[in-house]
């Protein structure tokens, strides 16, 4: 594990490598403690490279068993070897030669699950960012493309699978007891989507025919006896690959497309090109096991890992600092397919309320970055969500500002100008400005400029001359390393909406570029003018989210109600309800605080009830618009000197007095919202259930007892309305005897199913109140707990610490010192986890006073400890730098 400081690498510094790789031939002969690597390696020296150069290989944790050049030993005197690299001087200038490196690593001794591991008897490997060098010495960076050859090499009762990118060669017995495995990818590919899998697995097999008429096998491997929970996989496969010809023209390329499910994974999947590595939770489904959620994220991560096919592997990115090209880039496309196979609306809006959960904060804290940063010292810690979500719609802004048609031309000649190649940001963006003819470097600030923007804006009506008057004013906030800031293009969509519910077709538009109902905002103030409108319109500004922006309007309770009741956006429609509840909640909480009583606006009540009776819109929506902001939507809201404890009291407060307002329509959604028949995971039924334990939600504040959550629990016929009572009484009457009853039946039920005991671990982890910790702690000690699993340590600390605002910050700061201690010890196993979890404490500044302090001791006490792995060293650093 690296512990120094880390080496700050810059964008500015980056230049080819001085020799090409043509080809690699790679040979594994795997054994839990001493696998031997064979890697030969054919380069030749850049063209223009300076001939003095030597050859620097990146290694990390790697012992050297022999290094040859063309097939003759280098003496130690010939190379230079330390933790890091490899160095090889004394090279030919002008002709081809081989590099033959043996290496001996310890899978199962590796538990930073970089590289070639093996857990649960299965060899695995996870190569991105820099997990390839763990492996053997190399050149690992994205921009080194070279053809692969693996032959794998192990014993065939252990391992009777053998599998690596690409197409399947052959294999045969070699020798007593064991057997090998030859695979070819003929694709050009960066070392990071190198991957292997050895094991005994079970298997699901389809196949699908591309639109050429190629017929190509698909394989999704998982533990034996699982294979009936992988075909809600196979078949989100099936509509992925049918859905990226159909929208985008991309054909599968090659014989055989394969997934493998495994249970340690630092992340949820991991493209590598033709055998795509599945965290299981991202695989496996039954109605019995998996909630709606998990079906959803199941169809979107399988879509997102073969969408990469092309956005990714095909085309991959020059350096680290272009992982938006690729990673957000890919999430647009994903979020694409969700929206058609589901509901754009309801698709759409769960995508915003992740965007401001995780990505705004972010943006307003010590670890915001632009979308493609200039530096960084640990290449893992930039996985945000900056690079995937805000990446994502940046490319949903060039699709807003261009049209779709102009859109999907500017795609198709990026796929034909830079496939095989590896590729920058400003590659991609000059592809639309030449599809379109438009210049689009101001655009390009939003790769480069971090922090969202804020948008100021107010209008006026004169009735003398039919005209509506809209100001608007940008600002983009400092940000670290990022004092001064230029005017971004915002493209603004937006709608005039007239007393009769009509919207508005102004017969002239001046003061800024206006297409269709898009507004381009370029200057930092803009003045447009409106004519033809024959009567007072209400505003509705950035329809469907068309630019992540953070938006000061001042409108009236009606207004909004207005907007909430007659707008076409549906998007818009929630938001409405939205900016009419946020005032009401922050309200809540300062009264709360200050001990004064806590009012809910009638008109919110109003709004919010005439959303649920609205049989005219879908129940996925009706429940998206019942649920009210989060704690930590409130929060960032009030902005600073926030009191957890406070905000919690006036946002039950609110939800308390719509439930006693709205009881009898509450009721009469929870019977009527039971989708017919079966259990299906199609969005229809998924919606009814969504609406109906909304209204379940509700009614547990309206009849304020656990009966009725207790009798959901009890008749639940599928792992979402299973799940979601045993939530209800967890966290709305965590010390009922029902409670206790439940918890207690769902884990005998289930305590063989680790990825449902994921969901009883978080249940409890986000029990609201300072109880919670000892609960916590108490879990840790149960035979149900993995601390080695990444997915256990997610769902209860990881969960505790970013989902329990109550808790983890506790008035005493036991919740802080807690999480410390956790870190410093998961940095021992899994860095990349450790510091992914310490995020977590990314907005502590904006606590009040007394928490703020308490947090800021215990990210101290991080930093001082000796032995921190760059990862977590940078984020403690980051995260306490003012």
């Amino acid at each position: 594990m690296r512990t120094d400081t880390g080496q700050v690498i810059n964008l500015a510094d980056y230049r080819p490598t001085d020799f090409v790789l043509e080809r690699v031939d790679l040979t594994f002969e795997l054994d839990p403690t001493e696998t031997k690597v064979e890697a030969r390696l054919i380069f030749h020296r850049r063209e223009g490279a300076d001939t003095a150069a030597p050859l620097v290989l990146d290694g990390d944790e790697l012992s050297l068993y022999s290094l040859l050049l063309d097939q003759n030993e280098l003496p130690p005197e010939k190379y230079t070897i330390t933790p890091e690299t490899l160095t090889i001087p004394d090279l030919p200038a002008s002709v081809p030669f081989e590099i033959t490196v043996t290496t001996i690593i310890n899978p199962e001794a590796n538990t930073q699950l970089m590289g070639l591991y093996r857990t649960g008897g299965i060899y695995c490997t996870q190569c991105e960012a820099e997990g390839f060098r763990r492996i053997t010495y190399f050149p690992d960076r994205p921009d080194v493309l070279a053809v692969y050859t693996v032959n794998i090499i192990a014993d065939k009762e252990a391992n009777p699978l053998l599998l690596s990118n690409g197409n399947f060669l052959g294999g045969a017995g070699y020798g007593p007891g064991k057997h090998f495995a030859a695979w070819f990818d003929p694709h050009p590919k960066p070392s990071y989507l190198f991957a292997l899998v050895a094991g005994d697995l079970g298997i699901v097999e389809d196949t699908f025919v591309t639109m050429s008429g190629r017929e190509v096998a698909l394989k999704i491997y998982v533990e034996h006896g699982k294979e009936p929970r992988a075909a809600y996989a196979m078949d989100a496969l099936k509509r992925s690959m049918k859905w990226d010809e159909d929208v985008f023209g991309r054909e599968y390329d090659l014989d055989i497309f394969m997934v493998v499910a495994v249970s340690d994974f630092n992340m949820g999947a991991m493209e590598n090109k033709g055998l795509n590595i599945f965290n299981d939770k991202y695989v496996l489904a039954d109605p019995e096991t998996a909630t709606d959620t998990d079906y959803a994220n199941i169809e979107a991560i399988i879509a997102h890992e073969y969408f990469h096919n092309w956005t990714g592997n095909r085309i991959t990115c020059r350096d680290w600092f272009q992982l938006c090209l690729k990673e957000g880039l890919t999430v647009f496309r994903d979020h694409e397919f969700s929206a058609d196979m589901r509901s754009r609306a309801v698709r759409r809006i769960a995508e915003v309320r992740h965007l401001k959960a995780e990505q705004f904060p972010e943006d307003a804290g010590p670890l915001a970055h632009p979308v493609r940063p200039t530096k960084y010292r640990e290449i893992n810690n930039f996985y945000t969500t900056t690079v995937y979500e805000k990446g994502s719609e940046v490319t949903r802004m060039i699709a807003t500002l261009l049209g779709r048609e102009t859109f999907k031309k500017g795609m198709d000649l990026y796929f034909e100008r830079h496939d095989g190649q590896a590729a920058t940001v400003e590659d991609f963006v000059k592809c639309f400005e030449d599809a379109s003819g438009r210049d689009l470097s101001q655009f390009s600030l939003w790769y480069h400029q971090a922090g969202t923007p804020l948008v100021t804006a107010s209008g006026t009506y004169d009735p003398a001359n039919a005209s509506f008057t809209l100001s608007l004013e940008q600002m983009v906030p400092a940000t670290p390393g990022q004092t001064a800031k230029e005017p971004m293009h915002i493209p603004l969509r937006l709608g005039l909406i007239l007393d009769n519910g009509s919207e508005v077709e102004p017969t002239s538009v001046s003061g800024a570029e206006f297409t269709g109902d898009v507004l381009h905002l370029t200057d930092r103030a803009h003045t447009v003018t409106f004519e033809g409108v024959s009567s007072r319109p209400v505003l509705s500004l950035n329809r469907d989210f068309s630019a992540p922006i953070n938006l000061h309007f001042s409108q009236s309770p009606a207004d909004l109600a207005h907007v909430a009741r007659h707008e076409t956006d549906l998007f818009a429609r929630w938001q409405a309800l939205t900016d009419l509840a946020l005032p009401n909640l922050t309200q809540a909480a300062r009264d709360a605080r200050e001990g004064k009583p806590v009012t809910c606006d009638p008109v919110l009540i109003d709004a919010l009830l005439w959303a649920a009776a609205d049989h005219n819109l879908e129940p996925a929506f009706r429940a998206q618009a019942l649920t009210l902001p989060s704690e930590a939507d409130i929060a960032r809201e009030l902005g600073s000197n926030n009191d957890p404890d406070a905000i919690h009291a006036g946002r039950q407060a609110i939800l308390s007095q719509i439930a006693q307002a709205g009881v009898e329509t509450f009721a009469a959604l929870y019977e009527a919202m039971v989708p017919p028949g079966a259990f299906s995971p199609d969005a229809a039924s998924a919606g009814k259930r969504a609406l109906r334990n909304t209204a379940l939600t509700y009614l547990s504040y309206a009849e304020n007892n656990p009966a009725r959550a207790a009798a959901a629990f009890a008749g639940a016929d599928n792992m979402t309305d299973l799940s979601y009572a045993l939530t209800i009484l967890a966290h709305r009457f965590p010390d009922a005897p029902e409670t206790a009853k439940a918890l207690a039946a769902f884990e005998q039920r289930f305590r063989e199913n680790a990825l449902v005991i994921d969901k009883w671990l978080a249940i409890q982890a986000t029990i609201p109140g300072a109880a919670t910790l000892d609960r916590v702690k108490e879990l840790q000690g149960s035979p149900l707990f993995n601390a080695k699993n990444p997915n256990r340590v997610r769902a209860l600390v990881g969960t505790f610490a970013f989902s329990n605002p109550t808790g983890f910050n506790r008035a005493d700061g036991a919740g802080y010192a807690f999480l410390a201690s956790e870190i410093l010890d998961i940095d021992k196993r899994n860095p990349q986890l450790a510091a992914r979890i310490l995020t977590a404490m990314r907005s502590w500044r904006l606590l009040e006073p007394v928490r703020a302090d308490l947090a800021r001791e215990a990210l101290l006490q991080i930093e001082r400890a000796s032995g921190l792995s760059t990862d977590v060293r940078d984020i403690v650093e980051r995260t306490l730098k003012a």
